[in-house]
């Protein structure tokens, strides 16, 4: 089963946070990113998590079609099938869902679920995100609290925000401010409102500064004490050691040292989307601008056929893709890790 199974996904967390390490979730929109993630899993030898966010469900399903479930049950069925001939285990995730995408996108996807459980089935998906960093943290635990119910009774696992991720992604665009640093009674709230796993598991990305997007190390101030601050004053009062699963967002640009920090306080999960993206593009554009005028008909010729064939290209774009989830299990210590 390369695509965990509930009680494999929750295996992969507790390793990850007994060994000290974190899966990379990459951000995959076609059957062609899940294969360069699928690649890079295997070629560094790590488990990891598949996700998808609203915008790359819509663009699944058909750029003039636009439907979001139809996307995001034909990724994660393609991802079921192809992933059966690597030597890895996956999860499979939907990211980012703001307040207006709970109703018509997650909720439907955790009731298939549902449904398929019932049927003696593994959920659909593994874990959805509800993302309430743009209202106030009372009325977004309610809101967890209730999606909480649903996905434990479909065997699933909740992620939820606390805090605010700055930057922009998917049409989202969240300030640069104080709102980017969760604190220690933001986290105490939240163990108070969902538990510590007795009404279902969650993970919980506590934000220390995030910012979605692409920039320069330095540019984003990154403040990753934070994790360990809440771990230890919420964990003090609870009685648990490093109570949450913590989950890094908006980790484009960090240093190396940021990385490993956030790790060492908990984190299980970073999110990497934007240096994937570009890691897939680049080496199309290096065979574009190579082979122009194989892919191009220029002055009345008829061009290459093996240079504007998609899979020419295509091979590239995913080999970049691979090569960059690599470096990203290295970075997040989850290299070499597989148990399969």
């Amino acid at each position: 089963m390369p695509v965990a199974s509930p009680e494999q996904y929750a295996q992969m967390i507790d390793r990850a946070k007994e060994r000290g390490f974190a899966y990379p979730a990459i951000n995959v929109t076609s059957s062609q990113t899940i294969n360069a993630a699928l690649r890079g899993f295997a070629e560094a030898g790590s488990d990891g998590i598949l996700q998808l966010s609203f915008g790359g469900a819509e663009y699944a399903s058909g750029s003039t079609v636009k439907d979001r479930i139809t996307g995001s049950v034909a990724l994660a069925e393609f991802a079921r099938t192809v992933a059966q001939n690597y030597p890895v285990t996956v999860g499979l995730h939907t990211d980012h869902a703001q307040q207006d995408k709970v109703e018509d996108w997650v909720k439907p996807l955790i009731a298939l679920s549902r449904e398929r459980v019932e049927r003696g089935e593994d959920p659909l998906f593994n874990s959805h995100m509800w993302d309430g960093s743009a209202i106030e943290v009372p009325e977004n635990l309610d809101i967890a609290a209730e999606l909480l119910e649903l996905t434990h009774a479909a065997k699933q696992i909740l992620e939820i925000e606390v805090g605010a991720v700055g930057g922009e992604e998917d049409g989202v665009t969240g300030e640069i401010n104080d709102k980017l640093y969760t604190t220690a009674a933001d986290g105490l709230a939240t163990v108070e409102k969902l538990g510590l796993g007795e009404k279902g598991r969650y993970m919980t990305a506590l934000t220390f500064g995030n910012v979605h997007g692409s920039y320069k190390p330095g540019h984003v101030k990154l403040r990753p004490e934070i994790l360990q601050e809440i771990q230890d004053e919420v964990g003090a009062k609870v009685g648990r050691e490093r109570p949450f699963d913590l989950v890094f967002h908006g980790g484009s640009g960090s240093t190396a040292e940021e990385i490993a920090a956030a790790v060492s306080y908990g984190v299980i999960k970073m999110n990497i989307d934007t240096d994937t993206q570009y890691a897939f593009t680049r080496p199309v554009a290096d065979h574009m601008f190579r082979d122009y005028d194989g892919v191009l008909k220029v002055d009345g010729e008829v061009g290459n056929k093996k240079a504007y064939d998609p899979r020419a290209w295509g091979k590239a774009a995913e080999a970049g893709m691979a090569q960059r989830i690599v470096e990203a299990c290295q970075r997040l210590g989850s290299a070499g890790q597989s148990e399969g």
